[in-house]
């Protein structure tokens, strides 16, 4: 199957504007606090790192991987295949991840989060597919609100190709 992505949608410089954005209203929300940043392997990764260089608290960086598609399609279910190794019992934590398409990802585990203790649980995400929402999640840190393609590049990926593309690029 040939894939075409050829056509960009969201450039380098875009995603730097982006990341001066999210990091300045975080930064100004956790003034003065210590926070835990989880990342959404495998696609969050490039954001996680941008984004936590610009921020100015305390930060401890953890990741978790989830799966929950199969080639472009949701599956509608979540595999959690790397939990945590930091305690979130009584801490500020912000979740980061690439992209909210149906929001089920994200719903589960602020859902687990508090379960486990956190004082404050809020969702960044690079990009946002609002039209493909089967729940009313809404992240408190949205980067760039994107129309419903599917897309690659910036640490998104298709079957595990195509994520060291500098910018973001619409899948044909």
């Amino acid at each position: 199957m040939a894939v075409d992505t050829s056509e960009v949608m969201i450039t380098q410089e875009q995603i730097e504007k982006m990341l001066e954005d999210v990091s300045s209203r975080i930064n100004r929300d956790y003034e003065g606090k210590e926070l835990i940043v989880i990342g959404i392997l495998t696609g969050a990764y490039i954001f996680t790192a941008d984004l936590t260089r610009r921020l100015n608290m305390p930060v401890n960086v953890d990741f978790m991987q989830v799966s929950s598609y199969v080639g472009t399609e949701s599956t509608g279910e979540l595999k959690i295949r790397k939990d945590l190794t930091v305690d979130v019992k009584g801490k500020d934590v912000l979740v980061v991840e690439d992209i909210i398409d149906t929001g089920r990802t994200l719903a589960l585990l602020k859902d687990v989060l508090y379960k486990r203790g956190a004082k404050s649980v809020k969702l960044c995400a690079a990009f946002d597919k609002p039209d493909r929402r089967v729940n009313d999640l809404v992240p408190d840190y949205c980067g760039i609100v994107i129309p419903d393609e599917f897309i690659v590049g910036y640490g998104l990926d298709l079957d595990g190709q195509f994520r060291n593309f500098k910018d973001v690029r619409i899948v044909r």
